[in-house]
C-alpha cells in the first residue's frame, strides 16, 4: 500500500522494500510493519517491560501496589484489544502481555509483603 502523498520516511522505507527479497517485502509493508506507527509504539513500550523486569530486583517495601496493578489492568486491556483491531497487531500483543505479567508478579510481592508487615 502506497500513500498518495508520502513523507520522506515513507519514501525511505518504500527504498528499501524494493531491495528485501519477496518474503521479507510483506512482512516489512504489513500495515502494522515497520513502516508504520502501529509498530513503533509497541516496540517503544518495551520500555515498561524492562523497567517492570528491572522492579524485581527493588526492594519489597518501595513497591506501590497502585502502580503495578494499573500496569498490570493496561497489559490486559490492551492485550486483548490488540486481538480484536484489524490487522491484528502481535507485536502489541506480546509487549502488553509482558506488561501484564511483570506487574502481577511485582504487585503479588508487594501485596504479600504488605500482607505479612500487617501481621506483626
Amino acid at each position: 500500500m502506497v500513500p498518495k502523498n508520502p513523507t520522506a520516511y515513507q519514501k525511505f522505507m518504500q527504498r528499501i522494500a524494493q531491495v528485501l527479497p519477496e518474503k521479507a517485502r510483506g512482512v516489512f509493508l504489513h500495515p502494522a510493519g515497520p513502516t508504520t506507527i502501529f509498530f513503533w509504539a509497541p516496540t517503544f513500550k518495551w520500555g515498561l517491560v524492562l523497567a517492570g523486569i528491572g522492579d524485581i530486583n527493588r526492594p519489597v517495601d518501595t513497591i506501590s501496589l497502585s502502580q503495578t496493578a494499573s500496569l498490570a489492568l493496561t497489559g490486559l486491556i490492551w492485550s486483548r484489544y490488540s486481538l480484536v483491531i484489524i490487522p491484528k497487531n502481535y507485536n502489541l500483543l506480546s509487549v502488553n502481555a509482558f506488561v501484564f505479567m511483570t506487574n502481577v508478579y511485582n504487585f503479588a510481592r508487594g501485596a504479600t509483603h504488605q500482607m505479612n508487615e500487617g501481621k506483626k
